[in-house]
């Protein structure tokens, strides 16, 4: 992006279009990155000299500003000092002070006075004095990214996300849309997808690109926000890296309305940068909530961006998804959060046209809407801040409740493994079920010790292979031979314990 007085758009007719670069301003466009090249090792001030003369010689001064502002972020500007400014002025007014200064011999002398213990001669001393000073920082290296062309591609992308900036909404057609809505998720946007007029909505996680994808721009915001702005203005990246797209946007011109229209069709691309799909989540509620959540030892897989769901002629795609590891059963997670009144009612419609979906919605309290999302057989979870994982968890735990309940209703009462010695995991995995659905299971002909079930004869043939005095570590081997490895609940069924010697490891003995 610009800053909002590198703007260059023309309102001509009512609308708002962009004034782009093209193959014309190549030649100013060298000259920049020429100017910025040719001054490696100068004062910064001596570089603004000089892109304030091209100015001047340009006809557009905003344009000059405009490449100028994209190369400075390529460039690095150090102090070049003998030493630390800050201590070259506290040495240097401490010799003043003792010497007197009033006329330039004794400013002279001062110097000199403070230049020795530094090891510096007064010529170095004074340069550094007051070297990092903006413009007297110097130019240590420029390396940017882009040719003549590739500086004007990167100049008008950023002049359109800096007249997206203002945008009240945004409506795209992208012919790669589930890109698009993947980057509006990640950058935290407020989005709905709708359906061409009269077609139903569909699960499909393949969004048709006749869809029309709405997203709330940073001005209609409660209180706009500039982090919001920025966000917003990089999902250009990523709308103008599909082949074909159009957007048309609403823009809040200090307060008249002015539509916005850009396309394939324009000179808006993507130079030498991925798109932003890559963006992870900045902090904020989302993030933190998944961040605390997949720390957690659950049986429940955390999903981010989930498949659309159909809510009448329109797609919803909730935050997140909780997927039970045993079944095929998944709970969505919608955060409520940030939004317009306007944004909170569309949201409302879309949870009641949901229909044979779990849906939790976390609602900021401020909202005051829990008790309509309850209206609409959702769970609401109110929060304030961030999302207590507790009160989601809880949740989780009342679904598993009932799925272990119906999974343990379609096993037997008994269960009789092949084997001589299986894991409870292992069994359960096999069965497709949880470990909490073998509870009150029976196993006939097979003894559970500890997390294992293992047949008497197994326990049998082990009692006149394990004895008193033999090693711990022999008696694991023994044990392992036979697939098992909790070794203390075994030897604790034996009816022995183990005799620690310090750190050289324990033997065998009778309890």
């Amino acid at each position: 992006m610009l800053t909002k007085d590198l703007l260059r758009v023309s309102r001509a007719g009512g609308g708002y279009h962009p004034q782009f670069a093209d193959r014309s301003h190549r030649p100013l466009a060298a000259r920049g990155i020429g100017t910025y090249q040719g001054h490696v090792g100068e004062a910064r001030g001596d570089l603004e000299d000089a892109l304030e003369s091209l100015e001047r010689e340009s006809e557009d001064f905003k344009l000059v500003r405009g490449f100028a502002a994209l190369l400075e972020r390529e460039a690095t500007f150090e102090t070049d000092a003998a030493i630390e400014p800050e201590r070259a002025r506290k040495a240097a007014f401490e010799a003043a002070e003792a010497v007197g200064v009033v006329d330039e011999d004794e400013r002279a002398m001062a110097l000199i006075r403070a230049a020795e213990p530094l090891e510096v001669s007064a010529d170095d001393l004074e340069r550094a004095l007051y070297a990092d000073l903006e413009d007297r920082q110097v130019l240590a290296a420029v390396e940017p990214r882009w040719d003549p062309d590739g500086l004007i591609d990167q100049y008008n992308l950023s002049l359109a996300q800096t007249a997206l900036f203002d945008a009240t909404e945004v409506r795209v057609h992208s012919s790669d849309p589930k890109a698009l809505v993947s980057a509006i998720k990640r950058l935290r946007l407020m989005y709905e997808i709708r359906a061409p007029d009269g077609e139903a909505g569909s699960t499909s996680a393949d969004l048709a690109s006749d869809r029309e994808v709405v997203v709330t721009g940073p001005t209609h915001l409660f209180r706009a926000t500039r982090r919001y702005g920025t966000r917003f203005a990089r999902l250009l990246r990523t709308v103008a890296s599909a082949e074909e797209w159009h957007l048309e946007a609403t823009i809040d011109d200090r307060g008249t309305e002015r539509t916005l229209e850009l396309s394939h069709e324009d000179p808006v691309a993507v130079p030498d940068a991925e798109p932003v799909t890559d963006v992870q989540f900045d902090s904020g509620v989302e993030a933190d909530f998944a961040a605390r959540i997949e720390n957690l030892d659950l049986d429940w897989t955390l999903v981010r961006e989930p498949e659309p769901l159909a809510t009448g002629t329109r797609v919803m795609i909730p935050d997140f998804a909780f997927e039970y590891e045993h079944t095929d059963f998944r709970v969505y997670l919608e955060i409520m959060g940030f939004w317009t009144p306007e944004y909170v009612d569309k949201k409302l419609a879309q949870l009641e046209g949901l229909e044979d979906v779990d849906m939790l919605v976390a609602v900021d309290e401020s909202l005051g809407v829990g008790e309509e999302i309850a209206a609409r057989d959702h769970r609401a979870i109110p929060y304030s801040g961030s999302v207590r994982v507790k009160d989601v968890v809880d949740v989780l735990q009342e679904y598993e409740r009932d799925l272990v309940a119906a999974s343990a209703a379609d096993l037997p009462a008994e269960l009789v493994p092949e084997d001589d010695v299986v894991g409870l995991e292992a069994l359960a995995a096999r069965h497709g079920v949880s470990t909490e659905a073998l509870a009150d299971k029976t196993f006939p002909e097979h003894e559970r010790v500890g997390r294992t079930l293992v047949r008497p004869g197994v326990l049998e043939a082990l009692e006149g292979k394990i004895e008193p005095g033999m090693a711990l570590g022999e008696a694991e081997s023994v044990l392992e031979e036979r697939g098992l490895s909790d070794a203390s609940t075994v030897l604790s069924r034996l009816g022995y314990r183990v005799e620690w010697e310090g750190l050289g490891g324990g033997t065998i003995a009778e309890r």
